[in-house]
């Protein structure tokens, strides 16, 4: 029998953790792939950064340092630079 749960507001507020997290990181995508090298993480000052998924060390793209980012430049950004990965695996 399981205990009552005293502090609902805990566990609504792990679970947004937990989300929130998964959704910085990239979101679903299979983490048994080769190609996917870079996520996105919120930073302390609300900014977005890409990152290496790795190394945590912010992306280069084109010279420009991945960081100080909108939400919407970072996932565009990180998908970019995952999507290069697969096509340069391929070959293509």
């Amino acid at each position: 029998m399981n205990a009552p749960n005293d502090h609902p507001e805990l566990a609504h507020k792990t679970a947004d953790f937990a989300i929130d997290r998964w959704e910085n990181e990239g979101g679903a995508h299979g983490h048994d792939s080769p190609d996917l090298h870079y996520g996105r993480r919120v930073e302390a000052d609300r900014s977005w950064t890409v990152y290496h998924v790795f190394t945590g060390v912010p992306a280069r793209i084109d010279g420009n340092t991945m960081i100080g980012l909108t939400h919407r430049v970072a996932t565009d950004g990180m998908l970019s630079l995952n999507r290069r990965n697969e096509v340069d695996r391929r070959g293509g």
